[in-house]
């Protein structure tokens, strides 16, 4: 079994205020982060997570939270030099950092490129004023269009914007406006998802009226369909891109690639040279994560033998080519038979096909949910 290709998450656990649709671990930032003292933390647990990449560069580096544009260049750049000491990173490397379209965190931008950080992925949600509210967004309209004319300007030609749809009192016609605004900029790729309410959550204790489901329906294909006009290519559930310019990292979780986490309540899961498969996670309170007496791994598990394949699909039937299935078996150290049972009641549902690609069918993918239900022991 060969070893798959290796991904680093870093989570910035900071955000000026929660959203109150937020279930993520973020936290509401000190009037002055300890910045130097995070960055110490985060190349210390990454020593610690060293042997898992077993020889392997980097391929993709993801800085999520949280909101890791509250954080300044000088903090990036002791960060990457550290790095730098102790992994190699591929020549072709990724490197995304999440950023908030404020004017403050917009003012850093060409740091953050001249840095290295070749994408950026701007949480949008809504052009429209009163949504905003609604989101409890810290920015307004005009900085969000700023924002990503800033990006371009200072050389960022890849980056993503988030956008939700399905908002509260949302019509059709202004989630498609949403879009609209966004395609006047061509973005290389857009996370178009819809609001769902989480537990702990402030929209889950206090519910807000969202649109019936016939609505969201309407919201939904036409949406789609008006990326599809202007080129966007629909490879995963919510996700949106050109050709050519998938969200690399995201591919590589869907795909069931190995990815380091380091950071306050980081997730990362790790193939071993004999083939066993482990998650890992961190310890989630920033204060915890901060102090020396405790350790930065929260939670080991072994994913059994048994559990791989099904893992593995339960991830890679959210990419509408799904997964080879020389990757399948590469990934898992399994073969297609190790979930025969499953396949094929999908497959006699009509809702998977199996060809040299394991792949949801258009009926799948409109019941997504169910063929998924299909691979949940």
């Amino acid at each position: 079994m060969s070893l798959p290709p290796l991904s680093l998450y870093v989570h910035v656990p900071w955000c000026i205020r929660k959203c109150p649709y937020c279930d993520f671990n973020s936290h509401a930032s000190p009037a002055e982060l300890p910045e130097q003292e995070y960055v110490d933390a985060l190349l210390a647990d990454l020593d610690q997570d060293l042997s898992w990449a077993q020889g392997r560069p980097i391929e993709t580096i993801f800085f999520g939270g949280g909101t890791p544009s509250l954080l300044g260049a000088d903090a990036y750049r002791r960060f990457f030099s550290g790095l730098r000491q102790r992994l190699t990173l591929s020549d072709q490397c990724e490197i995304t950092l999440e950023a908030n379209p404020g004017t403050f965190e917009a003012e850093r931008f060409a740091a953050y490129r001249e840095l290295g950080i070749n994408r950026l992925s701007m949480g949008i949600q809504s052009f429209q004023p009163q949504q905003l509210k609604n989101l409890g967004r810290v920015h307004d309209r005009d900085q969000a269009l700023l924002a990503i004319s800033t990006a371009r300007q200072v050389g960022f030609d890849n980056f993503n914007l988030d956008l939700m749809h399905g908002l509260p009192g949302q019509t059709p016609e202004e989630a498609l406006d949403d879009l609209r605004t966004a395609l006047q900029f061509e973005p290389p790729h857009l996370s178009w998802y819809q609001l769902t309410i989480e537990p702990n959550t402030e929209f889950y204790k206090r519910p807000p009226q969202l649109p019936e489901d016939d609505c969201l329906w309407d919201i939904q294909e036409a949406g789609q369909a008006l990326l599809a006009s202007h080129g966007y290519q629909h490879y995963e559930i919510s996700a949106f891109s050109q050709p050519g310019r998938a969200a690399r990292h995201n591919l590589n979780y869907w795909r069931f690639g190995d990815y380091l986490g380091i950071g306050a309540g980081a997730h990362g899961k790790i193939t071993l040279a004999n083939g066993e498969q482990l998650r890992s996670w961190k310890t989630r309170l920033p204060k915890d994560y901060l102090n020396a007496d405790k350790p930065f791994l929260a939670g080991q598990q072994t994913i059994e033998a048994d559990e791989l394949g099904l893992e593995c699909l339960m991830n890679a039937l959210r990419l509408r080519d799904g997964i080879s299935v020389a990757d399948f078996e590469s990934r898992t150290g399994q073969t297609l038979a190790s979930v025969d049972a499953e396949v094929q009641k999908a497959i006699k549902l009509g809702l998977l096909e199996v060809t040299d690609h394991i792949r949801a069918t258009e009926r799948g993918q409109l019941y997504l949910n169910e063929l998924l239900a299909l691979f949940i022991d």
